[in-house]
């Protein structure tokens, strides 16, 4: 009776335990590198916020972890994640060139457009054989979608920050700045530029929770899974979205 009673308690244990996505290491501190990239990841001027940050704060605490953040330049971060010095970077997209060092875990944030921003109308951008012959902003170590990352025909000019591309545009340095819908909307309104959209834009994919090969954090992959799935099924999930498409896609 006594082993019956054993058994029957770690089977609701576990049970219970796969239902919260929490069968893990209380008290794990995870190391975040993050680039600062407003509404997505607000790094600087207080504590981390941004949807992406909310997103994972939800995962994150019904896993029982803390999490630390390190910002750098969205380059920079993708060295920190090949060299082992953080664990997990909130939003990258899956490409070949990044598999060998990151997992990626679980595509947590959802599709958003690249958009193609202008000042001069000699920018506008109609369809995709437009942005031949113009000097197009990008951010720096960033991918948009395989046709325009591998194409050696466009003229690229990168900078560390959206802000940096948009004020290059300002001065004349650049025709058209491509960038994802919040974030260049985000940026444009802050800066107080006048800025036009495109009608041309290109469709966007899901974003990862992606995590360092090398990190112990790996181990605990599916409880990632389990706790995304969490928060989405009580609806925490799609009011942050909503929340942040308010108050930016405007």
């Amino acid at each position: 009776m006594r082993i019956l009673i054993a058994v029957l308690f770690a089977a609701m244990t576990l049970s219970a335990s796969a239902q919260q996505g929490t069968e893990t290491v209380r008290g794990l501190t995870v190391t975040v590198g993050a680039n600062h990239a407003p509404p997505y990841r607000i790094i600087e001027g207080g504590p981390p916020t941004g949807l992406y940050v909310e997103i994972f704060r939800q995962i994150t605490d019904r896993l029982g972890w803390k999490s630390h953040y390190r910002e750098a330049p969205f380059r920079r971060v993708l060295k920190m994640m090949r060299q082992g010095e953080v664990d997990v970077m909130l939003g990258a997209l899956k490409t070949s060139e990044r598999d060998d060092m990151m997992e990626f875990v679980a595509p947590a944030f959802p599709p958003e457009r690249k958009l193609f921003l202008y000042i001069k109308d000699s920018g506008r951008i109609e369809r995709y054989s437009d942005l031949y012959g113009k000097t197009i902003g990008v951010l720096e170590g960033s991918s948009y979608f395989n046709r325009f990352d591998n194409d050696e025909l466009l003229l690229k000019k990168a900078a560390p920050r959206y802000e940096n591309l948009m004020l290059m545009m300002e001065k004349g340095r650049l025709d058209v700045v491509v960038a994802p819908e919040l974030i260049g909307l985000y940026t444009v309104r802050e800066l107080g530029l006048s800025v036009k959209v495109s009608p041309f834009f290109m469709p966007g994919e899901r974003s990862w929770i992606a995590v360092a090969e090398t990190s112990p954090v790996l181990e605990y992959s599916d409880d990632i899974r389990a706790a995304l799935k969490l928060i989405v099924a009580e609806g925490i999930y799609e009011d942050l979205v909503l929340k942040y498409m308010d108050q930016y896609a405007q």
